[in-house]
């Protein structure tokens, strides 16, 4: 039996426990599984029903909320019916037990998208028009913005005010950052006033929250920033080049990033949703150049985070990233989608 010290109050509560299906007595054993910016993700069995769980312990909101896992639980359970999403078993809020939000779901099998194998990009089409096909109802309890370009640069002028406002940032970066996210802004009039239907969209499509199996189908994992949306917010995410160079060194070319589309919009078009094919090349294209701002000015907010020794989890190979792309070199790659 292992159980980190700090879940122990949690992990032999009569309601955890109960909830679960879990005998009386601790006899389950909790693993680290992996660890992100905000969430640590532990893994262990269900020791009757011999199921593989994860145990999500939440540490902070991106989104700012008070109720972070129960809003993160909510979307997985609206999404339960794609089949492309871990199933929801538990979540806790309360802090009773431990200082931290939690959530229990369904450990889901499989590798992380490879950007460079074809049949996994096709697959990833596949699992994201199944998501955003899920019908969803009127009181679905999620942030819907209006105008989402909008939404998602006045984000970044918040996210990127923390370094612009530290001491610690370099003054010539900061200057860049500046001019960058002025150009983004011109962007927005490029799709104003243009219709496009609302779904679950994930907003956060690193390869590393695929799960991928070969001939089986895939999954879609890390639910941490949901929002009822334009579909093309999702598909510009995960095209941009700030996305796919995050964790491998891969930029999507011309012919890539329409072949995706091809994938997507067949998929949709199967589950009989052509109202998400419509317009979405146009849209998914505007949406690719402002997300490149959006995470220029997410690593420029957490490159200062890093710099506190008061900070609760670090990694590593994010704290190399942060620096990487706020390398003048990269900066002016990014600056040349914008033009």
């Amino acid at each position: 039996m292992q159980v980190p010290q700090e879940l122990y109050a949690l992990v032999t509560s009569p309601d955890y426990r109960e909830a679960l299906g879990l005998p009386r007595e601790l006899t389950e054993s909790y693993r680290p599984l992996a660890q992100g910016e905000y969430n640590q993700n532990l893994i262990f069995q269900h020791p009757l029903t011999g199921q593989e769980l994860v145990l999500r312990v939440n540490y902070g909101s991106q989104m700012h909320l008070s109720n972070q896992i129960e809003y993160e639980a909510n979307a997985l359970c609206l999404l339960e019916p794609s089949g492309r999403t871990p199933k929801v078993h538990y979540v806790d809020g309360s802090l009773q037990h431990l200082d931290h939000g939690v959530l229990v779901m369904d450990y889901l099998p499989g590798k992380p998208l490879d950007y460079e194998c074809p049949s996994d990009l096709a697959e990833a089409a596949r699992v994201l028009a199944d998501i955003h096909s899920v019908p969803v109802p009127d009181d679905h309890g999620l942030i819907a913005p209006e105008e989402s370009l909008r939404a998602i640069l006045d984000e970044c002028e918040a996210m990127v005010a923390v370094y612009l406002d530290s001491p610690l940032g370099d003054a010539p970066t900061k200057r860049t950052v500046r001019d960058l996210l002025d150009l983004a802004w011109g962007k927005v009039d490029d799709l104003k006033g243009v219709s496009f239907p609302r779904c679950i969209i994930n907003t956060e499509l690193n390869n590393t929250n695929f799960l991928m199996n070969g001939e089986e189908k895939g999954y879609l994992i890390d639910w941490e920033k949901p929002l009822f949306g334009d579909p093309a917010q999702d598909l510009g995410h995960f095209l941009a080049p700030t996305t796919t160079f995050w964790k491998t060194d891969v930029i999507f070319t011309d012919e890539q990033i329409a072949k995706f589309l091809d994938h997507y919009i067949a998929a949709v078009n199967a589950n009989g949703r052509d109202d998400l094919a419509e317009g979405i090349r146009e849209r998914t294209s505007v949406f690719l150049q402002v997300t490149c701002l959006r995470g220029i000015t997410w690593c420029a907010m957490a490159w200062v985070e890093y710099q506190s020794p008061e900070r609760e989890l670090v990694n590593e190979s994010t704290r190399k990233k942060l620096e990487q792309y706020l390398e003048p070199a990269f900066l002016e790659r990014i600056g040349s989608y914008l033009q």
